[in-house]
């Protein structure tokens, strides 16, 4: 990131987002070719006012998993990825049963799934087991050196991923496999982060809803539909908002493509073909205030749920942060702990950059040296404006936890570090 764009992020955020009305109304995808856009410019145009776009196949054409898991005619190459990974547990989803708005999902050796695949595949795409699809598996986890794809430039700033491999707990990082007619339900993704997916193999069919579209694709009771195309949707009792609702743009997704699904866009996505595809959810600087405004949410609808029992329960608003880290994943104090890594680690950074230490930068991820001092600067005001949120919020206040550093102090140590940046 260059000083002018830092310059003009900043100044972004002192005014409301922009709408994203024009995708209402149809607006198609920019496509974007590896000589189009600088990660300035791309930072500018689509990161930071939360607009999605295609990169073409010259993002991924270096990979190594396109080169090794794909056959000559284009299918999966199952006999490599059984030689290399079929003892290790995958999660495999059914796709023909809904289990609370998602598929369930049981844990198989690779090659178990890989004869399914082959068997499903041979009988037409019909199998007395389903149709099932393999999701989630953090292969970048268990193999963290594996050098079969590398993030795309745009997306290097990943604050979800560098504070879990921080804390060494889990990642965000997944590869799908699945046969032709395997699908994903409408949803939006974990904290309302951003993610990206790349087809290693095979094509997919998305369809994208702009935020705040969801709204008019729930029930009386607020529940979101499973499958955007459902004729049930047309029931004017049972989704009386359906008829607001802007049609989804349809995107078809091509081998070696990457799609950038930004925060609060929810989707659903079909495989057209046997496919296989890398994933990642991230979120950064751009987007923490979604992921903020997500989790207030979160929390008042666990307050909502259980609010008769307020004045009975010794300990109310700490077990309604425990229900919040059951139903998302984090509660408040865990978010504070991932904002105060992110801060630290650009605090470190920008030291080891004012000093010209070499061996202290080298400690750090090559993606987050490669950023720049300016990304930092950015990434200290953002967590500046989420931080100062925090303190101004009563359920946070209310925690009955010792965070260390004390959030002011934390805040206090952002704002020391930008001011002698700037002296």
């Amino acid at each position: 990131m260059n000083e002018e764009t830092l310059k003009t992020a900043l100044v972004f955020f002192q005014s409301d987002r922009p709408s994203c009305e024009q995708f209402h109304k149809g607006r198609k995808l920019d496509y974007l070719r590896k000589t189009d856009l600088s990660y300035s410019e791309f930072f500018r145009d689509f990161l930071l006012p939360n607009y999605p776009c295609i990169l073409s196949p010259e993002f991924t054409e270096g990979w190594r998993s396109r080169q090794q898991w794909v056959k000559g005619d284009g299918k999966p190459d199952f006999e490599h990825l059984l030689k290399n990974f079929g003892d290790f547990l995958v999660p495999v989803a059914n796709c023909d049963v809904k289990e609370y708005n998602a598929n369930p999902k049981h844990n198989i050796p690779l090659r178990d799934y890989l004869s399914y695949w082959r068997e499903h595949r041979e009988s037409g795409y019909s199998s007395l087991q389903g149709c099932l699809y393999m999701k989630d598996w953090h292969m970048h986890r268990v193999f963290p050196d594996h050098g079969v794809y590398s993030t795309p430039r745009f997306f290097q700033s990943d604050w979800l991923n560098e504070y879990w491999d921080t804390i060494e707990l889990d990642d965000y990082r997944f590869v799908y496999m699945g046969p032709k007619g395997s699908w994903t339900p409408f949803h939006a993704d974990v904290f309302r982060s951003y993610s990206w997916s790349a087809n290693v193999c095979g094509r997919k069919k998305w369809l994208l809803f702009p935020p705040g579209q969801e709204e008019y694709l729930k029930d009386r009771s607020g529940n979101l539909v499973y499958d955007a195309q459902s004729p049930v949707l047309q029931d004017s009792d049972r989704y009386p908002k359906y008829s607001q609702c802007c049609q989804p743009i349809e995107v078809v997704q091509e081998v070696g493509e990457v799609i950038f699904v930004p925060s609060g866009w929810h989707h659903q996505v079909y495989n057209l073909e046997d496919t296989i595809s890398i994933n990642h959810n991230w979120l950064n600087g751009c987007n923490i205030d979604i992921m903020w405004h997500f989790l207030q949410g979160e929390l008042t609808a666990v307050q909502e749920e259980i609010r008769e029992w307020k004045n009975h329960m010794e300990g109310w608003h700490q077990h309604c942060q425990l229900l919040l880290k059951s139903c998302t994943g984090i509660n408040y104090c865990e978010f504070y702990t991932f904002l105060k890594i992110i801060t630290k680690n650009r605090i470190a950074l920008l030291e080891a950059t004012s000093t010209d230490s070499a061996p202290l930068c080298s400690t750090f991820p090559t993606e987050l040296c490669a950023l720049g001092p300016c990304h930092s600067m950015f990434d200290l005001h953002r967590t500046e404006d989420v931080l100062t949120s925090m303190l101004a919020n009563e359920d946070f206040s209310r925690l009955d936890t010792d965070l260390y550093p004390h959030p002011k102090d934390l805040l206090h140590e952002i704002k020391e570090v930008m001011d002698a940046a700037l002296s």
